[in-house]
């Protein structure tokens, strides 16, 4: 509501004085099209206008960045992009972010523009095709909405946005008689942000598939270490992306170890579809026997996971968990460039340098450093 409020109120009325008067100014004084915004006031206002443009320039800019922040992070949890560093920056505002990767990428993303660019002018052209494409892909996006989470009537949308559509498309297919002029710059970051997202959510769904066929039943791995495995004090949690299947650093510590933890919990992060889940809803306890627990801990795409607090709301199930006698193991995968179908070897190249310098499981998932014990695997991609 505020927001709404906000546009309604100020900057709608702001917006249409400032471009209704430019143009009633353009109609009076041609001549003055080069510096129209500055023409309009007196010559004592033009270092204010300047200090004031600088200035909404920067608040602008700022929004953008925050903008980039918020859904960078977002894609990271909906498994769209690599695990990345996210720092909070506020301990009243949740959504106030910081992502150190993302702040480098865009500075020498700015920098490069620059560079080539060299003035504003000369990035007009690409100025133009990022709007109307955000207006094309608005509209798009909000009659998808509207079908399939408002619920309205495919006519009424059809009739709606396609008139706005049909509107947002002629300024587009104006605006593309200039991609050469400059208009090639947001298709190409747009096409590489599309590679990275696409090569990684298909290489993710590779490499899952891959732990998968190299795994063991959790019940026929119960039955095995019910028989082998000597059982110690102490409560172990492993991390493993599904709970239907012995992760491959519990093998890996029976293996080496000879022994399992008199309690052990593996722990499946599930990100929901909403930003935010509920504390009554965080998490889920299920008790398979012989000292063995499956938690699936729910977050939210606008949440930072952290597991160990989490799972102190396992208590309320009777899963008492104490983090600073608790070890954490965690699984750190070599992956090797192999082929497959669905990828090509430079795909595969690619996802497999993602995942190398992806952020940790460990920190992702604010594992305590001194309780956490990682065991590699190689994996073939």
């Amino acid at each position: 509501l505020p927001i709404r409020l906000a546009w309604l109120v100020v900057t709608l009325p702001a917006l249409l004085l400032i471009y209704f008067g430019q143009g009633a100014f353009l109609l009076l004084h041609p001549a003055e099209v080069p510096n129209l915004f500055y023409a309009m006031a007196p010559s004592w206002a033009h270092y204010p206008l300047i200090v004031l443009a600088t200035v909404a320039t920067i608040i602008a800019s700022q929004a953008v960045i925050s903008g980039v922040f918020s859904i960078s992070q977002q894609a990271v949890q909906l498994g769209q992009l690599p695990r990345m560093e996210v720092r909070h920056t506020s301990a009243t505002e949740y959504g106030q972010i910081y992502v150190p990767r993302i702040n480098a990428m865009l500075c020498i993303g700015v920098v490069l523009i620059v560079l080539i660019f060299k003035s504003s002018d000369a990035l007009a052209a690409a100025y133009g095709i990022a709007v109307t494409g955000v207006m094309v892909i608005s509209t798009v996006l909000v009659a998808i909405v509207a079908v399939r989470r408002w619920r309205w009537r495919r006519r009424w949308v059809v009739l709606l946005f396609g008139g706005l559509a049909i509107v947002d498309l002629a300024f587009l297919a104006a605006n593309s008689l200039k991609i050469v002029e400059g208009g090639w710059l947001p298709l190409l970051v747009a096409a590489g942000v599309y590679v990275v997202m696409d090569t990684w959510r298909l290489g993710r769904r590779i490499h899952v598939e891959k732990i998968k066929d190299a795994a063991l039943a959790l019940p026929l791995f119960l039955a095995r270490a019910d028989k082998t495995a000597q059982r110690v004090a102490g409560t172990a949690v492993f991390l493993t992306p599904r709970l239907d299947i012995a992760p491959s650093p519990l093998l890996h510590s029976l293996k080496h170890y000879k022994v399992l933890h008199e309690r052990i919990v593996l722990a499946s992060v599930v990100v929901e579809d909403s930003p935010f889940v509920p504390q009554s809803r965080r998490v889920d306890v299920e008790k398979s026997g012989k000292g063995f627990f499956e938690v699936r801990i729910h977050c939210g795409f606008f949440e930072t996971p952290n597991v160990p607090r989490a799972l102190e709301a396992a208590r309320r199930f009777g899963l008492v968990i104490d983090v600073d006698t608790t070890t954490f193991f965690v699984g750190r995968e070599t992956l090797v460039p192999g082929e497959h179908p669905g990828l090509g070897r430079w795909r595969i190249a690619l996802y497999t340098w993602l995942a190398s310098n992806a952020l940790s499981p460990a920190r992702f998932y604010c594992l305590p450093p001194n309780r956490v014990v990682e065991l590699g695997t190689q994996i073939t991609i």
